[in-house]
């Protein structure tokens, strides 16, 4: 799914009416249903609701909510921020339709009027005061009132985006901006609803009747969404086979870490991968091999710390090069200098053949460390790499907090420059192509920060890979994608304090379940 600027919105509204023509009074009457529809869903319970409108478009969306719920016997009250003569166009027709009598509040001292008051004590309050093309200051009048609805005890939905907020923002928001409890907004997101945690609840993107083709953006930007995704997700032939479906090879484990490697091998089987082996440190090996007897193995010569040695380049190459469709490099590896040596050893270009692609993540990845720039490149080849914030920073030489401060340029960068494909973890995961383009990861949670979730996810986008050599990109936004769906089904059993690593695999087959079962045309996103 597309994530367009708020100009880019408007401009999809223009065309969806002059182009494809669908009237704009439909998109308005669609995008007030959606919000009611949401209502009376997620807050069955609330009877009083009171909806506050500006005189724009969006207190247009907020006077077909108000018919909609009244409609559906809710006791409904709408606050308007202007004269009824100071409505125009798609706004004042949809007043026209509402037969609840408004209290026209004109200037802020009004709103501590008995009558006001009332409202801000409803079970519910709908925020349809400013829009996605607002541009600030907020005048006096709104300012207030947004104030009257951050004070109110009542829960609040907010139309199309939290009233004061900048719909093009990417990180949190300044200045006077309404809270809000959930936010529905139409035909795609803009960056804050993405990036800048305008809720606590849920952001639903509902159609309101714009065809795909108006959909236009130049922000490079994509939010991952089931519906990406479905060529992925097809049925299985019925003649297929193990071979259909690729051989993973997981290169990693060392003494004392050798869970990391099994859970990776394991999870590119529970992803859908064919075959899966783990080639570990000899020692390490029986340890891997008692994790899932589904996993094949492969021992490799060892330092005397029980990590792999640079003598596994020159032993193991047949290993490494025999009919393996994809080839995972990191999990448990360590930071033993000689394995560090093996690792760059590994990636140089022409040790494998190059239609074989990597993924490098954990301690693969830091063995790069000052040196990525003149050694990691993806160049002539598929190289996905999996970086946390802490390896990211190592990698580029930045420091952590350079790289929470601006994530997405700085994977964005990293990907156009070294030719390759970067998995950059945290809240909203990203996932930068050469070309630019950006997915954005939509699911996940704070449980799933513990040890091991990186392996998992390593193993998984490996498998998906091996599935699909030729879809790389997306079979590596995919793997986040149900990486965290698993981990969000694992927090809502378990809770998000008791959640493991391994409980992510364990719920992996629900989560293909539910995204094969996706039929909604709303996309649902958790702050």
């Amino acid at each position: 799914m597309k994530i367009v600027s708020a100009a880019e919105m408007r401009d999809i509204d223009r065309a969806t009416s002059e182009r494809f023509g669908v009237p704009s009074l439909t998109l308005m009457e669609n995008a007030g249903s959606a919000v009611a529809r949401f209502i009376l869903t997620d807050y069955s319970h609330a009877q009083r609701i009171a909806i506050i409108c500006g005189k724009g478009n969006n207190g247009g969306d907020g006077f077909v909510v108000a018919r909609k719920l009244a409609e559906s016997g809710r006791a409904v009250r709408v606050l308007l921020l202007c004269a009824p003569e100071e409505l125009r166009g798609d706004a004042a027709a949809m007043f026209q339709q509402l037969a609840v009598r408004p209290l026209v509040v004109s200037e802020p001292a009004r709103l501590d009027s008995a009558d006001a008051s009332e409202m801000f004590a409803a079970d519910l309050l709908v925020d349809a005061v400013l829009g996605t093309g607002f541009r600030p200051p907020v005048s006096p009048l709104y300012a207030a009132v947004i104030r009257k609805m951050n004070a109110s005890a009542a829960p609040m939905v907010a139309v199309d985006i939290p009233s004061g907020a900048d719909a093009d923002a990417l990180q949190p928001q300044t200045g006077t901006v309404a809270r809000a409890d959930a936010v529905i907004t139409f035909t795609a997101p803009r960056p804050a609803h993405v990036f800048s945690g305008l809720t606590s609840g849920a952001t639903v993107i509902a159609p309101i009747g714009s065809p795909p083709e108006a959909i236009v953006s130049s922000l490079g930007l994509h939010l991952s969404a089931p519906v990406d995704f479905a060529p992925l997700l097809a049925p299985r032939a019925r003649d297929a086979n193990k071979g259909s479906y690729g051989h993973v090879l997981v290169i990693g484990g060392s003494l004392g870490k050798a869970g990391a490697a099994a859970m990776a091998g394991f999870s590119a089987l529970r992803t859908g991968a064919g075959l899966s082996t783990v080639a570990a440190p000899r020692s390490a090996l029986p340890t891997v091999a008692g994790f899932h007897p589904e996993v094949m193995t492969e021992p490799l010569p060892e330092t005397e710390q029980g990590t792999i040695s640079l003598r596994a380049f020159e032993t193991s190459l047949d290993v490494f090069r025999e009919r393996k469709t994809v080839i995972a490099i990191g999990p448990g590896i360590s930071r033993n200098p000689e394995t560090a040596e093996f690792v760059r050893a590994m990636l140089k270009p022409g040790i494998v053949d190059s239609a074989v692609p990597f993924v490098l993540d954990a301690d693969g990845l830091n063995a790069f460390e000052g040196t990525a720039s003149r050694f990691l490149n993806g160049h002539g080849r598929t190289l996905v790499i999996t970086p946390h914030p802490g390896e990211m920073a190592r990698l580029t030489g930045l420091s952590i907090a350079e790289i929470q401060a601006d994530r997405l340029a700085i994977a964005r960068t990293v990907a156009r420059k070294e030719e390759l494909i970067v998995v950059l973890k945290g809240q909203r995961t990203l996932t930068a192509s050469p070309d630019g383009t950006v997915w954005v990861n939509p699911t996940g949670n704070p449980g799933m920060a513990t040890g091991g979730t990186g392996d998992v996810l390593t193993g998984m986008v490996a498998g998906l890979i091996a599935q699909h050599p030729q879809h790389a990109l997306a079979a590596t936004a995919l793997g986040v994608y149900l990486h965290g769906l698993s981990g969000d089904l694992a927090a809502g059993a378990i809770g998000e304090s008791s959640l493991v690593a391994t409980d992510i695999v364990r719920f992996l087959p629900q989560a293909f379940s539910e995204m094969r079962a996706q039929k909604s045309p709303d996309l649902r996103v958790h702050a």
